[in-house]
């Protein structure tokens, strides 16, 4: 029996912006408890949250002061619990996430620091190196005693020092407790950056803007946090049920990548190369391949994510909701796991108008150009939003777009996405490619195959067998088609 982790499809609940359960105009664990049947419905197989923990939110919730608690902000510790079962009473798992890099300068271990105590649970040096924020800036700052911090992300988030077996040990004991609460696994935030190089080298200045742009490097892709993974495994699989850990790994390459789910190692790691690929078919074609051998090479599946939090959202990236569309259907036909961003199965675009008073990313108010805040605005639940003055102003437009106005409504792309997940759970076999004309992509899957034209212009793919499932007319600019064909390619 295949684990159910290696060809799942786990949706991404960014929990301040999925659904409101107590009308403050910020989601909570009570909203996004009140809308579990409709991920349900969706057909997903898996939930994953956001940081809920207790945090002062100046990364809303990336910098952690008790990983052990809810925020109040988000409801309770029963909150959580209650939501973790219904997950589980409506055939789902649930996957937290885990913020190991670095806590909130408000965690009691850092203000011990600021006293002199424990200093070594983070990286305190007497001199700063040139290492730059990937949010802007020194990524020192200076305390009162004249020592400096190392912070990769905002001064709020001081990274930890895992050279310390008392930060090991801790965040063991902190994937106990939840997993004992029961959750199904772990996404680990800056999977890849938890141990830094040896001596704290100077970058230099040609690899600063690789860094801030929060682009993969090497330098930060060290070898020392499989260790740390290996570790975690174990904790993993010490508990019934197939409990894992994704990994959020910036990697210069996908054999890169594939370390972090060696056998004894993650189970998976979010692929990236395959999220930033632009719209062709070439390219698409070669991160597909790639991606497949290498991590087929340590015996992992694949994962394809088209947006996420941190990123554009692929219907403004790809340039139209047509190409979003064929790119959902390109996806969920491929062999592996698929993870899907919250409102990416309305075909919600960024948001690209926000009034600067508005943004509150802290990333964006460092550099106006790289905010986050437009892949971040509230799911609209009815024509109306079904929010009360939303934490981000949802536009009016999106009415149309809401829950609403698409359920049930034949050829919107909420229902192209749960027939789709549907479908896609008799997908078996290995993939293989067929020729086709230029800008097009064609390949199966057993009896299953799939025709994707990139292309400005239609296509007449000639196959032979049954429609299932399309984005469009088969064929036509920007489409993507699902067909059950007569005999096995």
């Amino acid at each position: 029996m295949t684990a159910w982790w290696r060809d799942a499809v786990i949706y991404q609940v960014y929990v301040r912006s999925f659904a409101d359960g107590n009308g403050d105009g910020v989601g909570d664990l009570i909203g996004v408890r009140d809308r579990l049947p409709y991920l349900a419905g969706l057909g997903v197989d898996a939930v994953w949250l956001t940081p809920f923990y207790t945090s002062p939110m100046a990364d809303f919730g990336y910098d952690v002061a008790d990983y052990r608690d809810v925020d109040p902000l988000f409801g309770t510790l029963a909150d959580a619990k209650a939501l973790i079962d219904e997950v589980h009473a409506l055939g789902m798992r649930v996957i937290v996430d885990v913020v190991p890099n670095h806590t909130s300068s408000a965690h009691p271990w850092f203000q011990q620091a600021l006293r002199g105590e424990g200093r070594d649970r983070y990286i305190f040096r007497d001199r700063p190196n040139d290492w730059e924020s990937i949010f802007g800036g020194p990524a020192w700052t200076r305390v009162e005693d004249g020592q400096w911090y190392l912070h990769l992300f905002d001064p709020a988030q001081p990274d930890l020092n895992w050279d310390n077996d008392e930060v090991r040990g801790e965040f063991e004991s902190i994937l106990r407790f939840w997993l004992d609460l029961g959750v199904d696994g772990f996404r680990v935030d800056v999977a890849h950056g938890m141990v830094k190089p040896e001596g704290l080298p100077d970058i230099g200045r040609g690899n600063q803007a690789t860094m801030v742009g929060r682009e993969p490097v090497p330098f930060f892709d060290n070898d020392g946090v499989h260790e740390i993974h290996r570790s975690w495994r174990r904790v993993l699989d010490s508990y019934p049920g197939e409990r894992i850990g994704v990994a959020e790994a910036w990697a210069p390459t996908p054999e890169r990548l594939a370390r972090y789910v060696r056998r004894d190692e993650l189970h998976q790691a979010f692929n990236f190369h395959y999220l930033f690929a632009p719209w062709d078919a070439a390219e698409l074609r070669e991160v597909i391949d790639s991606s497949l051998a290498t991590a087929g090479s340590v015996g992992a599946p694949t994962t394809w994510v088209l947006s996420n939090h941190d990123v554009k959202r692929h219907v403004t990236r790809y340039g139209s909701l047509a190409r979003a569309r064929a790119a959902a259907l390109l996806t969920l036909a491929l062999p592996g796991s698929a993870y899907v961003y919250q409102g990416e199965e309305l075909g919600l675009p960024e948001v690209l108008d926000l009034a600067p008073e508005l943004c509150q990313d802290p990333q964006r108010l460092r550099d106006p150009d790289s905010g986050r805040d437009g892949c971040r605005v509230p799911m609209p639940w009815t024509r109306e939003s079904g929010w009360t003055l939303p934490w981000l102003p949802i536009p009016d437009e999106w009415g149309e777009l809401s829950v609403q106005a698409q359920q049930g409504v034949a050829g919107s792309t909420l229902e192209l996405y749960r027939t789709a997940l549907r479908l896609r759970r008799d997908l078996r076999g290995e993939l293989t490619w067929h020729e086709s004309p230029a800008g097009t992509l064609v390949f199966s899957r057993g009896a299953f195959a799939c025709t994707v034209n990139l292309t400005a212009d239609p296509v007449d793919f000639e196959v032979d067998g049954e429609l299932l499932l399309a984005s469009d007319v088969p064929g036509a600019a920007d489409s993507a088609a699902w067909w059950k064909v007569k005999c096995e390619a």
